[in-house]
């Protein structure tokens, strides 16, 4: 390695850089630990390694070191294959570092210093592979890796495992992209508008110090194309309102990779090999999937929670031996150091010490430390709810809540309990009898705006977590207060204050009987925590707690669409992010359903042309079925007390 920039960091100032504080041991199943020898940080900057087409990975090394000096031996690694400058791995180091680990961050295939085409995650099973080779062929390393990072991060750790790469002994992927062809990049045939947004702005590169350089990396050696590229990436609004995407007709013609990917990802609706094989799908290769201890980290809010507890922590739980936990947190994307989402405040110990949760977790799996990690609860949960809902200091609403342990995720006790939509907007337990239906206009041109949600590279598009379903200025799209429920082309089912409180923990699905004037378009759901009015919030508060849609096209199967018949009733199945929340006495339980939540979700014109390749515009009339022929209803996972 000679060549490399060699860098000591005194181990106490580099400390400071760590993102989260030492919180309750009552949040999460980690504790603190003593080491005997603690180290000083050593850094190898732009280590070129070689995968095997010729293309070569800029890494970055943190090494134990004493002042100045690289300590001679071998030491467990820890790994992070990242799309965010591997750079960033200095703050993880600081503190991992010291406690006897080398880490290794490196920048994935075409992105900052790295050689070759960014495909997303193609390339990176077989990348991760030969990386793990390289690090278990150098001299600090004793061939025990395990991984670290999240979201795309997260995702690489899931590539390498379904490589099968060597040495790789333990994961903690948090808030990982995996099967994003169900869920996170299209959910069930829509499109999710975050995506545009990343692309966008490169990977969030435009945004950064170095936004220049990581444009031109992407694109271009030519200066002026660069700059239109930072320029495109702080307009995201304007290009999101003037769907479709075609190509070559903006800026991001200057990033082919990034163009390329965007335009296949927006008119690729079917659930087939582009979206199965494209490196990290866990669900469709489980059989590859190395068996290895994975603690499963998301959120209620997060992006990918759906993913992460309801797909790959189940899957895995069943078809590997080794260990499978999961922990899911009140978070928002990759904010676990947060005791508070959006608008929603919880208690101080729904932060997690992330320093303290992957040296518990690695310490056991790497150096063989018995600190008890294998014999802890599979499922540890934070129950949101419980709190007096005054006004924090910074304007949220204290929600509250608790963590909990289980053994099994969904849980064993759940009562999934139908509760149903009845016309003139109630929602109760009771089977609708001989009801009418509620028909309302959706029209494409003004679709419903997003307040909140399971959000992540929002930009200036959205706003992350719990939010009031009314307008606000910190919105887009909202220019004055009104609630959401006010327009006419939502319908509000709610049901009655609850005489007593009622915790609802798991997955949630609604069962949606629908009709539609139109060929195509599509169906949302939401559902809403109901606050009565108190002396902070004299409107009540109106919080989000998940949502969900489906593309009527494929409503059927995902592999391939079946545009409607005008006019017939079909029943839809609309799978939501799970939730862990207590619904309190005298709150309401509000369900909306309407046609579009932009921009979570892309906006159907309604008239089945190609996906992102429409050139017209149509009104739906929609129709909610509320009957005992078409009972729509909302499953909702109850659990007793």
């Amino acid at each position: 390695m000679s060549g490399n920039l060699m860098r000591a960091v005194c181990c106490g100032i580099a400390l400071s850089l760590t993102l989260c504080t030492a919180r309750s041991a009552e949040q999460a199943p980690v504790a603190a630990r003593d080491t005997p020898t603690r180290y000083d940080v050593a850094e190898l900057h732009d280590v070129m390694v070689p995968m095997r087409d010729g293309v070569h990975l800029a890494t970055n090394v943190w090494l134990p070191a004493h002042g100045t000096e690289i300590v001679s031996g071998k030491f467990p690694v820890i790994l992070d294959r990242t799309p965010y400058n591997a750079d960033s791995g200095a703050a993880p180091a600081a503190f991992l570092v010291p406690q006897g680990y080398v880490v290794v961050y490196q920048d994935v295939r075409g992105r900052y210093k790295s050689e070759g085409h960014w495909r997303p995650l193609r390339d990176d099973p077989q990348d991760g592979y030969d990386t793990a080779q390289w690090i278990g062929a150098q001299a600090w390393s004793n061939q025990s890796i395990g991984m670290i990072g999240s979201s795309y991060e997260g995702a690489t750790q899931h590539a390498m495992a379904i490589a099968d790469a060597p040495f790789v002994k333990a994961l903690i992927p948090r808030n990982a992209m995996s099967d994003f062809g169900l869920y996170g990049v299209r959910h069930h045939g829509a499109f999710e508008l975050r995506w545009l947004n990343w692309v966008f702005t490169l990977g969030n590169a435009t945004g950064t110090p170095d936004a220049l350089p990581a444009a031109k990396r992407a694109a271009t050696d030519d200066p002026a194309a660069a700059a239109a590229l930072v320029e495109m990436g702080q307009h995201v609004q304007d290009y999101a309102s003037s769907l479709p995407l075609r190509a070559g007709t903006t800026p991001l013609k200057f990033a082919p990779d990034y163009e390329a990917w965007l335009l296949e990802a927006m008119r690729h609706g079917a659930y087939d090999a582009f979206w199965k094989d494209h490196g990290s799908s866990v669900v469709d290769h489980l059989k590859e999937y190395k068996d290895i201890p994975v603690y499963h980290v998301t959120g209620w809010y997060d992006s990918w929670g759906l993913q992460v507890a309801n797909l790959n922590f189940v899957q895995l739980a069943h078809a590997k031996h080794s260990l499978q936990r999961l922990i899911v947190g009140p978070w928002i994307h990759s904010n676990e150091q947060l005791d508070y989402a959006g608008e929603a405040q919880f208690t101080p110990d729904a932060a997690l010490d992330r320093p303290a949760f992957y040296l518990r977790w690695f310490d056991h799996w790497l150096k063989g430390v018995d600190n008890g990690v294998e014999r802890e609860a599979p499922v540890h949960i934070y129950v949101m709810g419980g709190g007096d809902a005054h006004k924090t200091l910074e304007g949220r609403v204290f929600v509250g809540g608790h963590w909990r342990d289980e053994h099994e995720w969904p849980l064993a006790r759940t009562q999934y309990t139908a509760y149903y939509l009845h016309a003139g907007g109630s929602l109760s337990t009771t089977a609708p009898a001989q009801e009418h239906s509620t028909i309302f206009e959706f029209d494409p041109r003004h679709p419903v705006p997003t307040l909140g949600g399971n959000i992540s590279s929002q930009g200036t598009l959205m706003f992350q977590g719990a939010a009031d379903q009314r307008g606000h200025e910190k919105f887009w799209l909202t220019p004055d207060t009104k609630p959401l429920s006010m327009r006419n082309d939502i319908i509000v089912y709610q049901t009655a204050p609850l005489a007593s409180d009622l915790e609802v923990t798991g997955p949630l699905v609604v069962k949606l009987w629908a009709a539609s004037s139109a060929v195509d378009t599509d169906f949302t759901v939401k559902l809403i925590d109901v606050y009565p009015p108190n002396a902070s919030f004299p409107n009540g508060v109106e919080l989000n707690v998940a949502d969900g849609i489906v593309r009527a096209r494929y409503r059927n199967n995902l592999d391939h669409e079946e545009l409607l018949k005008p006019g017939q009733p079909y029943e839809f199945t609309i799978e939501m992010y799970p939730t862990s929340l207590v619904f309190q006495h005298g709150h309401r339980i509000r369900v909306d359903v309407s046609s579009s939540n932009f921009p979570r979700f892309d906006v159907n014109p309604n008239t089945g042309e190609p996906l992102n390749d429409n050139r017209r515009w149509q009104v739906a009339t929609n129709t909610i079925y509320e009957d005992a022929a078409h009972p729509s209803r909302i499953i909702l996972p109850v659990i007793p007390k």
